[in-house]
């Protein structure tokens, strides 16, 4: 099922949840009102047999009435009762479908519009508290490569591979997003540039195993940045940081350890 599906099967369960919860609301009404008038017909039986030398069939049929009113009492109560577990149900189902929605199905990682809207969530919450925050753009080195020469399975493979030692290295509340076919941009808070920075070559140097490398780079949260500005600007970095690198004849996927400066200008990569 594609996103746009999922989300429109949550917002209608949600729909369900509320239309449940309004037959709830009024069988409820409805139970109240039978129970009034049960209470009414009772009463009125109990003043017409006060008053009787014999048996009064008003009486009777007032009671007849009222334990009607009862039963009736009774079975709305019980819809209601099935109306609100329904409607729970529904919208347990509703925020399941979200959540899956909301995560790239190959990788785990957010999706673009959930993850970017998450980011505007870190960026607010570290505006607001005055935290350091951190983002990094990820670009997986010859995913083309790799599915040209040995399939897209094998591509699916090195992607989920990627992320999985991105998390490694990663905080389980940090943030990956899968922004495209095989970048990345992941947010992490109260760190400074120069940590993110170490977190990603330790990430390339665990790569480097498999002859497998990532571009990166790293920028930082300033006063009037929006999620849009943090991940062009990253973008920047990085794709500045891949030319110089090849500009320096570096390949990290046989040389990992060049992942954390340039030997020949000493520079960091990947920082702005």
């Amino acid at each position: 099922m594609t996103h746009a599906r999922w989300l429109v099967s949550a917002d209608d369960r949600d729909l369900a949840a509320e239309d449940r919860d309004r037959r709830a609301v009024a069988h409820d009404s409805t139970s109240d009102a039978r129970d009034e008038g049960a209470s009414l017909r009772d009463q009125r039986s109990l003043d017409r047999e006060s008053g009787a030398s014999e048996v009064d069939l008003g009486a009777a049929a007032d009671r007849a009435a009222a334990l009607r009113d009862r039963r009736g009492s009774r079975a709305d109560r019980i819809q209601a009762a099935d109306d609100r577990v329904g409607a729970a149900s529904d919208r347990a189902s509703a925020k399941l479908e979200r959540r899956i929605s909301s995560f790239d199905e190959l990788t785990s990682a957010y999706r673009r519009d959930a993850g970017t809207l998450e980011l505007t969530r870190d960026i607010t919450r570290a505006k607001r508290t005055n935290q350091p925050y951190v983002v990094a753009f990820v670009d997986v080195d010859d995913l083309k490569e790799t599915n040209d020469s040995l399939g897209h399975p094998a591509g699916d493979e090195l992607l989920r591979h990627v992320v999985s030692s991105i998390r490694t290295h990663l905080r389980s509340y940090d943030l990956i997003v899968r922004v495209g076919g095989d970048e990345f941009v992941c947010g992490l808070p109260d760190l400074t540039m120069a940590e993110v920075a170490e977190r990603f070559s330790l990430v390339n140097t665990d790569l480097g195993v498999s002859r497998t490398a990532i571009s990166f780079g790293v920028t930082e949260l300033k006063a009037h940045d929006t999620a849009e500005d943090l991940i062009a600007r990253a973008d920047e970095v990085m794709y500045e940081e891949r030319q110089n690198r090849r500009s320096d004849g570096i390949d990290l996927r046989s040389n990992p350890d060049h992942a954390r400066s340039s030997p020949t200008t000493n520079r960091t990569f990947g920082l702005q």
